[in-house]
């Protein structure tokens, strides 16, 4: 995939471009880790729940040892995508309460009903109602995270390590995953089996995330493009003067100070007076817009059903599909799994999105995860499920451990791929005013699909007869998704990286089919034109003032 290319670069010297070298100071990087470990509650969530079953007095508890293999999946199924039901209507929440109440604040709040949710299913006494209930009021404040964290990052970030900041939320899904992954390991390995404390201690992993963002909420500053659309100009020039660690009246901060008001200023004339009507004609009828909703919108479609999402949430279960036995060495191969996903984002994050560029990051990515599927199901399709006491021969076991190894470069192609490009993409290609609205509405779809996925796959691993696809019909499944998945974003995704949020919008001034091969030269051929104009007003008004000199 073309686009963004770049020498490797030494991390802790990052290219800042025309940025000054203020603009990288502790300020910035406390707000990046501030907010982006708001990701880890969906990796927490999604690391914990498939231990959480498997443990046997949840499932005592809850008469889960009793139900049919059908009902037991349907159940499953239920309780693991409880959390993305709740988070559709959570990111919906998060587009009212990001413009209202702005993005601290917002903050402050899911992590309450993030806290409250835990609470209500740590405390579920055996009563699925509960446990339904518990995880779907958690959903309401974890959804909010995907929408109100990448764009606070995406607006206080400096252009130059946008790419970075926003992917600190992204990489923080793994370290939610691989703490929670480990501490499921470890509840078996070290706390008495049969016990509540087996599946009640990893769980307490979520209230000790949401209370550390809540307290260091009240440590940051509030958005100054937030401050800036609710006509609070001079707190918003002192927040970014802060963020950005120069004076207030410094010109890198009144240029963009002033790039922000200029965009407002200009969104706003072409809507005046239109109120809700006039920003969802702005959304859904002007071309360059809707054409950033198709983008939105069809990475979650094609992301979430390409099945690396699938495997983070059942990833014991896979394991145990391509020969792992035991419920230790079970948990053990899904916490180097969560390892491996977490040193992918890493690498993305510093490496990739800001020096090779977005697109060919996600290229790479899409590839390694679609050779991946491909080979685990073929191996599923040549190699029959083993029986109680069955072994396999030696060609046999080559071959899962093969497959095994495919696991993790699937995860690793995701977290490089998918999982970081679908947060960044939708938290930085809007125009402000319809930001928060286009981000949520792109994240309730996120959610929508991550619950159909997280609700299908059990029952689409029971065998044919029994109404599934079967583990082999459903790689394949996700082989084809993630291969069309490739093919799309080569098509119609543009680069992004390098440029400013107000500048995004030189990206999609050509035809719908033109944008994502040809949008970002296009957009470099107008930065050029208008250097070039400013340079020749800048040269006529030297001359004028030289011949009123004469």
């Amino acid at each position: 995939m073309a686009g963004g290319g770049g020498k490797p670069q030494n991390i802790f010297k990052l290219n800042r471009g025309n940025d000054p070298k203020e603009v990288l100071n502790w300020r910035l990087w406390f707000a990046v880790v501030s907010f982006g470990i708001m990701g880890a509650a969906r990796g927490i969530d999604e690391g914990l729940i498939s231990g959480t079953l498997a443990k046997s007095n949840f499932v005592n508890k809850l008469g889960l040892d009793k139900m049919d293999k059908v009902e037991l999946a349907n159940v499953k199924g239920n309780i693991s995508a409880m959390v993305q039901i709740g988070s559709v209507g959570g990111a919906a929440l998060a587009f009212v309460l990001c413009d209202r109440i702005g993005r601290l604040w917002a903050t402050r709040q899911l992590c309450m009903l993030w806290i409250l949710g835990v609470v209500i299913f740590l405390t579920n006494g055996g009563r699925l109602g509960q446990v339904y209930a518990g995880r779907f009021i958690a959903g309401l404040g974890i959804g909010q995270t995907t929408v109100v964290a990448p764009v606070y990052l995406s607006e206080i970030a400096p252009k130059s390590v946008r790419g970075l900041c926003t992917c600190a939320f992204s990489g923080a899904v793994y370290i939610g995953i691989m703490l929670a992954y480990f501490a499921s390991w470890g509840s078996e390995l070290h706390i008495k089996k049969g016990t509540s404390n087996q599946w009640v201690v990893p769980t307490t992993i979520h209230v000790m995330f949401a209370g550390i963002i809540l307290i260091l909420s009240f440590f940051n500053y509030e958005s100054p493009r937030y401050l800036v659309k609710i006509g609070k100009d001079d707190e918003a020039t002192n927040n970014l003067a802060r963020v950005r660690g120069l004076p207030v009246d410094s010109e890198h901060v009144i240029k963009e100070i002033s790039e922000i008001q200029n965009q407002l200023e200009e969104e706003q004339e072409a809507t005046m007076g239109q109120g809700w009507t006039g920003i969802l004609r702005e959304m859904f009828l002007m071309p360059n817009n809707f054409y950033r909703i198709y983008l939105g919108l069809f990475s979650q479609l094609l992301s979430q059903w390409s099945g690396a999402q699938s495997i983070t949430i059942y990833a014991p279960e896979f394991f145990a599909l391509l020969g792992t036995k035991g419920q230790n060495e079970k948990l053990f191969a899904t916490a180097i799994f969560g390892v491996v996903k977490f040193v992918a984002a890493i690498m993305c994050a510093l490496f990739l999105v800001d020096v090779i560029g977005r697109k060919r990051s996600l290229g790479i990515g899409i590839s390694l995860q679609a050779v991946s599927m491909c080979y685990i199901a073929a191996y599923l399709t040549a190699v029959p499920q083993l029986a109680e006491g069955e072994k396999f021969t030696a060609s046999q076991k080559h071959a899962s451990t093969g497959a095994i190894v495919m696991i993790y470069l699937s995860g690793f192609g995701w977290a490089m791929g998918w999982n970081s490009m679908q947060y960044l993409l939708n938290a930085e290609i809007y125009p402000l005013r319809i930001r928060a609205i286009s981000s949520s509405m792109v994240m309730c779809f996120h959610f929508v699909n991550q619950y159909g996925n997280s609700r299908a796959v059990p029952n689409m691993l029971l065998s044919k007869s029994a109404g599934g696809l079967g583990p082999a019909g459903t790689f394949w499944l996700f082989t084809v998704i993630t291969i069309i998945g490739g093919i799309w974003a080569w098509f119609f995704i543009p680069e992004t990286a390098g440029r400013s949020l107000e500048g995004m919008d030189k990206l999609f001034t050509l035809r719908w089919w033109q944008i994502g091969r040809y949008g970002q030269a296009d957009a470099d051929e107008q930065v050029a034109a208008e250097a070039v104009l400013e340079q020749e007003k800048s040269g006529a008004r030297e001359t004028a003032q030289q011949v009123e000199r004469v």
